[in-house]
């Protein structure tokens, strides 16, 4: 390094006093723990956070359920429907037009008692022994469709209703 420079840098180190320097000032007793009470704090904050995500979860999973519980109606839905557009001369002659029933038919004599007692057994197997199904005609060719279970919470009866043309 350049003599000239270095002689500078000393001379500028050597004009600043040396009780301008600050020092590492003692702690008093009485500040003692503050750094185990920050830590405290810190997992107290991190505790409510985890529980908030916990809470989102939670809630997240209840509103898959529900609805995986009304794709699975839907599903079911056009699964009868399916059998009455393959046997339209029942479903016309109103073979297919059931209330609201939740239990299947007892020995199904005719194809179209045989697909309510399949429909009507898929659905409970997929939205529990409460579900229950209508088939209605409401004319022109139309078919409403309801279905109503109770949500595998148990907290509130679902009701899905479709209608649509043969």
């Amino acid at each position: 390094m350049n003599p000239i420079i270095m002689s500078n840098i000393n001379q500028t180190l050597s004009l600043q006093p040396e009780a301008s320097m600050p020092r590492c000032p003692q702690f008093p007793s009485k500040t003692r723990g503050v750094g185990l009470i920050e830590v405290m704090v810190a997992i107290l904050v991190l505790a409510v956070g985890l529980l908030g995500i916990a809470a989102l979860q939670a809630t997240t999973l209840r509103s898959s359920q529900g609805s995986l519980e009304r794709s699975q109606a839907v599903i079911q839905t056009y699964g009868i429907l399916d059998s009455m557009r393959a046997n339209t001369a029942a479903a016309a002659g109103g073979a297919y037009t059931i209330g609201m029933t939740c239990a299947p038919p007892g020995a199904p004599a005719t194809l179209a008692l045989r697909d309510i007692a399949a429909w009507i057994q898929g659905f409970q197997a997929e939205l529990g022994t409460n579900a229950c199904g209508q088939i209605e005609s409401i004319g022109s060719g139309l078919y409403r469709i309801t279905m109503r279970w109770q949500d595998q919470r148990g907290v509130n009866t679902q009701d899905l209703l479709t209608v649509s043309s043969l």
